[in-house]
């Protein structure tokens, strides 16, 4: 370690959409780094990135990448973390992984610090970063659960393209001037790269992030509510979700029904909830049209809420509107705020 008040950090993924992020996230916090190292694939080694005003060389990740290496933020893949997050813990480093590989294995806390940041202390190397639909949704269902309770939450996910990596993106922008040219769209990226049909995404909906799993669901729907589950220690929550990607670039938007245990409720309970809630901001007048969007909350750290309204035929039925940035709060900022608590805390 570089000394009580410095931190040696390294970036794992330094080159992706949520690498980039957190480069960008950990200079605005002015986060207390010693020596920086920004590690990727051989493919992205040799680029040139830029951080406080220093050049930085990305170099390609190995093993001993991760000698004297206090804390290590992965967003390269999940095989990338398999292979190398237990090499970084062997040499004395935390993890702070932001693919699915270690989310839903025991005795690994699976974090979003407004909800659960005591659990970041049960580490034993490796601190998980939630799926980044999960991430916004329990940071906003929190406060509701803690003061009224919640046994069931169903949510419809609209999922911008930024969620499948850059090169859904670049997909989505050629997609769009083909289709406003007349010309035929050619779709090698979305819903899943790797499964045997593709799909455009401009103009349309699809409603298939990640793979198709036996019980009828995709590994996304199914990480929302397993996830959810985890975080919230509620493994007798009743959890259903639909998660659909559409054609813009940043920021998930949800809708989310919940059925809360007390009886009672109004929706000013709830937006009251909302508004004291760490790292919640509620923008919710229908009078004004005072509402989140995916554009409005681009950029930004918190999670957005709008929309509440009790459901007209269940007593203890809400329904909400949420939004966030899905490489901010969803990714990048989710994972710098549980290095800041790692450290704060002196949990490292």
């Amino acid at each position: 370690m570089n000394d009580t008040n410095q931190y040696n950090v390294a970036v794992v993924g330094a080159t992706g959409a949520v690498g980039l992020k957190m480069l960008e996230t950990l200079e605005d916090r002015d986060f207390p780094i010693g020596e920086l190292k920004l590690l990727s694939s051989s493919r992205s080694a040799g680029q040139k990135l830029t951080f406080k005003g220093r050049e930085y060389v990305v170099e390609e990740a190995v093993p001993e990448s991760f000698d004297d290496v206090d804390i290590a933020l992965f967003s390269a893949g999940g095989s990338v973390s398999k292979k190398f997050a237990p090499e970084a813990v062997d040499r004395g480093a935390v993890v702070i992984d932001n693919t699915s590989a270690y989310r839903m294995a025991e005795g690994v806390p699976l974090v979003v610090p407004e909800v659960n940041e005591a659990d970041i202390q049960k580490h034993k190397g490796i601190i998980a970063n939630p799926n980044c639909s999960t991430i916004q949704m329990v940071a906003a269902l929190e406060p509701v659960r803690k003061q009224l309770g919640l046994s069931r939450v169903i949510v419809s996910t609209y999922q911008a393209v930024s969620g499948a990596g850059n090169e859904a993106a670049d997909e989505l922008r050629e997609q769009s001037m083909d289709f406003l040219n007349g010309e035929d769209l050619k779709a090698e990226i979305l819903p899943v790269k790797g499964d045997e049909k593709h799909f455009p995404i401009a103009f349309n909906a699809l409603p298939q992030i990640d793979v198709f799993q036996e019980n009828g669901y995709t590994f996304e729907e199914m990480k929302m509510i397993n996830e959810t589950k985890k975080i919230m220690h509620a493994p007798d929550l009743s959890v259903a979700a639909t998660c659909v990607r559409l054609p813009f670039f940043t920021s998930h938007a949800e809708s989310v029904y919940v059925e809360v245990e007390q009886s009672g409720v109004s929706v000013q309970d709830i937006q009251n909830l909302l508004k004291q809630a760490p790292g919640i901001t509620l923008e919710d007048d229908p009078s004004t049209q005072t509402y989140p969007t995916p554009l409005t909350a681009a950029g930004k750290r918190d999670v957005f809420v709008g929309r509440v309204r009790k459901d007209l035929d269940h007593e203890k039925g809400f329904h909400m509107w949420v939004v966030s940035d899905n490489l901010l709060k969803g990714a990048a900022w989710n994972s710098v705020q549980i290095a800041e608590r790692l450290v704060a805390n002196q949990w490292l």
